[in-house]
């Protein structure tokens, strides 16, 4: 059985999204809000996914330092920096003059439940799927078995 996205689907997710309410699907249900398309504009540019990693290997860093590690202007990565704290992946303090960034741990967990839940959504399908080509080759099989089988 395929399921279809259809007007009344989506409007019902919708629904549950501006509510920030968890979405109720077969197998559990599942905070759609958890994963805006926020996170996936920002890590759509490879700058941010290595200010990502870099955050991911250090505690925290300060601007400074991030600036230090790239070969473009100051201005643009802390437009990439800004772009990181509205999608909630970064957290930024400020300390005197310094601006200190850390990864949000929070946002990457619930960026992995979605990718897992995803995946087991996938997974399903696929196991669904060998299923039938295993029945439909069993069948070949037994169909040429009894061509064999049949006297002359």
């Amino acid at each position: 059985m395929f399921a279809y996205l259809s007007v009344d689907l989506i409007n019902y997710i919708i629904y549950y999204v501006c509510n920030g309410s968890k979405v109720p699907l077969e197998g559990g249900d599942f905070n759609i809000t958890m994963v805006s398309k926020d996170i996936f504009h920002a890590l759509s540019e490879p700058n941010r996914r290595y200010i990502l990693e870099i955050l991911a290997s250090q505690e925290q860093l300060t601007a400074t330092d991030i600036y230090d590690r790239f070969n473009i202007s100051p201005p643009a990565i802390s437009q990439h920096l800004k772009i990181l704290r509205e999608a909630n992946l970064v957290r930024m303090e400020k300390k005197a003059q310094q601006r200190i960034y850390q990864l949000n741990p929070d946002a990457i967990i619930e960026l992995e439940e979605w990718a897992n839940h995803i995946t087991q959504l996938w997974t399903q399908r696929f196991d669904a799927l060998d299923k039938v080509l295993e029945d439909e080759m069993k069948k070949n099989m037994e169909g040429k078995a009894d061509q064999y089988d049949e006297p002359e």
